[in-house]
């Protein structure tokens, strides 16, 4: 405005000079450029004055649900070594291993224990003190804590939990608490306002907001959950928080986030109000949470693959595998088939699919319909119970299924005709990898097969994991392995944890 007033004083300057007619007219002139500004300034001030109107207030919400949000703290009884080989063991016999030994001692050294606490939120679900949080907060933990905004605090007690899903449902002792209004997620429009309330590194009852960035997210350690991916600002100690709509209504738990850093980067993972409900009503029925299951090995339709086939455009989940004994298999599907409909809904993309059947009721028949052959065709299938994690394919040697065997820490696989010929075995299981634990303390390699459990003959992958769950703790129990062309026997010991 400084600037305008010198560059009009200098115009006046150099006017000419004339009579009171033309100072009269300089005058006008000047009434007209200072309305102009006017008007300018009004043009730029009341767009913003009209954005800031528009935006949200989000007081009376956080003051509405508040009250039903809680602190979670959790502890862990934690063990480690306070000494050990600091790049593992060197091999039995060797200089190195004797020089370790002696100034290292045992591979496991001495072990000391400690309590390990960690922070997350929650909101109470009814009157009478069920909790909901995620699995990731509570895992593991000795002792659960839950503080409310009265500063009361509570024992909680874990009723279920679905590391699938990373849902936990607690328990504590109260009545007539305030209760979360549940909302859906289906209702949400990318774009909508959503807010968080939880304890970001320990700072209780923090109120953040942003917009839905995108839904039905699939994530690489989780299939079966479509998340809700936000913008709001997430960091450690906000998991298990409720994600809320502008009525207040929570429509997810904050579960995740992606950072390169540790902290929020703007990318923050929201699992659906949905999803929780189905999961609470199944812990609090069964104790455990069944999910539909397909049995297939699937992957993205891309441009070229869609030309490939004969489709206008890339959309739909191709099957690169059908497992045996699978629901798929009884129902007919091939190699190849790309499925473009589950139970009357589109199959956009391989990452639709899994929620899809993961949702579905264990016995029920869907119609599937798939692209063969560049021609639509419809299969029933009748899906049933997704198998644990321990029963599930984790990739396949020699076309069998890897089974995780988690009481000894491997992975191992059947093995197949050709390689029982060369190896000159009839039983037997080819031990895939070894972390630590009883397996590894005994000295099982990765490349052992495994012929005896217990003084008994090992058929396959499953038969093992039946031998090696009837074996007490405790006590050391004899193992046949065979180790290139040599056979050898280990005694490996399950102790308790």
């Amino acid at each position: 405005m400084t600037t305008m007033v010198l560059d009009l004083r200098d115009a006046q300057s150099r006017a000419p000079r004339r009579g009171a007619g033309g100072w009269r007219r300089w005058a006008v002139l000047m009434w007209v450029v200072l309305g102009m500004v006017g008007l300018a300034g009004m043009a730029f001030s009341l767009p913003t004055a009209a954005a800031a109107k528009d935006l949200p207030d989000f007081t009376d919400l956080v003051e509405q649900v508040q009250p039903t949000v809680v602190n979670i703290s959790s502890t862990q009884k934690v063990k480690r070594s306070r000494r050990g080989f600091p790049h593992g063991r060197p091999p039995e016999g060797t200089p190195f291993d004797d020089f370790f030994r002696r100034f290292f001692g045992d591979e496991d050294g001495e072990i000391e224990e400690y309590y390990d606490k960690s922070l997350g939120s929650g909101f109470i679900l009814s009157e009478d003190g069920y909790i909901l949080t995620n699995n990731h907060v509570i895992r593991d933990a000795d002792e659960i804590v839950v503080r409310l905004t009265d500063r009361r605090e509570f024992i909680a007690e874990v009723v279920g939990t679905d590391k699938r899903s990373d849902v936990a449902l607690l328990k504590i002792d109260a009545k007539g608490l305030p209760t979360a209004k549940i909302g859906s997620s289906k209702d949400l429009k990318v774009g909508s306002w959503v807010l968080a309330i939880g304890s970001p590194f320990g700072f209780d009852y923090t109120v953040t907001a942003g917009i839905v960035s995108a839904k039905a997210r699939s994530l690489p350690n989780e299939n079966y959950v479509p998340f809700i991916q936000t913008d709001v600002a997430i960091n450690p100690g906000n998991s298990g928080g409720p994600l809320l709509n502008m009525d207040g209504e929570v429509v997810g738990i904050n579960s995740q986030i992606y950072s390169r850093t540790g902290g929020f980067m703007g990318l923050s993972f929201a699992i659906p109000i949905e999803v929780v409900m189905d999961v609470v009503e199944q812990l609090k029925t069964k104790g455990r949470v069944s999910r539909g299951w397909l049995g297939i090995l699937i992957q993205d339709v891309t441009r070229e693959l869609a030309e490939s086939f004969g489709m206008d455009k890339p959309i739909g989940a191709l099957v690169a595998r059908v497992l045996p004994d699978s629901p798929a298999e009884a129902a007919g599907f091939q190699v190849g088939d790309i499925i473009v409909e589950y139970n009357g809904q589109e199959v956009p993309s391989s990452a639709a699919l899994p929620p899809m059947v993961g949702s579905t009721k264990v016995g029920k028949k869907v119609p599937v319909k798939i692209m063969r052959d560049g021609k639509p065709k419809v299969l029933e299938v009748t899906i049933s119970e997704l198998p644990e994690e321990d029963e599930l394919a984790l990739g396949g040697r020699d076309g069998d299924q890897d089974i995780k065997i988690r009481r000894l820490n491997i992975v191992v696989s059947n093995l197949s005709e050709e390689r029982r010929k060369d190896l000159e075995v009839e039983g037997g299981v080819y031990v895939e990898s070894v972390k630590s634990g009883p397996a590894s303390r005994a000295g099982l390699r990765s490349g052992d097969v495994i012929l005896k459990f217990n003084n008994h003959d090992v058929r396959d992958v499953k038969h093992l994991k039946e031998l090696v769950e009837q074996v007490p703790e405790g006590k050391p129990v004899p193992v046949l392995v065979q180790r290139g062309s040599s056979p050898i026997f280990l005694a490996l010991r399950i102790e308790e944890e």
